[in-house]
């Protein structure tokens, strides 16, 4: 990230690293950084075979927890009180734990507090510590926002590689924006991919790039 910051934007101020800054930030937590680099640790030989089991045994307790939540329902009677102290409204009839999941108000802990088939189910499986929770939780919450951001990213991952020549003449693309076009003019971006990364070229000027390509 940072080379590739430093040839696409180049360093008019000093380089200050921001989760802010990564393309796709909802994907790049620090709480999910395991499970997206360890097995490429272990395949460049960084990573021991026992920490990759490691993060084996936590996607299947992730995906069981999960599987769990989505598909059993808590009690009206059971969350009452939950609600109430949490300020926000009481169910009326039985509703999914993940359904739940989604009120900021609410978090798993405290679910897991009230709802006995919760609980019975967390008490039953050692492997769900407080780290399994916490990941389930966010990965429940965050759902819809995860996908999208999945769908945009292998979206643009399509167009990674399209290559733009050094030589190429920005200024008669007048469909693009004044400030895409003295962008791109000056960094001269060797791909589209390093072109949607520059600050003030906007998807729609890459969809102009595109186009002209005839992709």
């Amino acid at each position: 990230m940072l080379i590739d910051d430093l040839i696409t934007k180049g360093v008019d101020e000093p380089y200050r690293m921001f989760t802010s800054r990564a393309e796709y930030r909802i994907l790049l937590r620090q709480d999910n950084a395991d499970l997206r680099l360890t097995r490429r640790s272990f395949a460049l030989g960084l990573a021991s075979q026992e920490r990759v089991d490691r993060v084996k045994v936590k996607e299947d307790a992730l995906e069981e927890l999960i599987r769990f939540c989505q598909k059993t329902s808590a009690l009206p009677e059971e969350v009452e009180e939950l609600c109430k102290d949490s300020g926000t409204q009481p169910i009326s009839q039985k509703t999914r734990i993940a359904q739940l999941l989604l009120r900021p108000q609410l978090d798993l802990s405290g679910l897991i507090s009230c709802v006995k088939s919760l609980s019975d189910f967390i008490k039953a499986h050692p492997a769900f510590d407080k780290e399994i929770i916490e990941e389930a939780e966010i990965q429940v919450k965050y759902e819809s926002y995860i996908k999208k951001e999945n769908e945009i990213a292998a979206k643009l991952q399509k167009f990674e590689e399209i290559e733009l020549h050094s030589d190429f003449d920005y200024a008669k693309l007048q469909s693009l924006s004044s400030e895409a076009r003295e962008k791109l003019a000056a960094f001269k971006p060797s791909t589209i991919g390093q072109a949607s990364r520059i600050s003030g070229v906007s998807p729609s000027d890459i969809s102009v790039l595109l186009v002209f390509l005839g992709r």
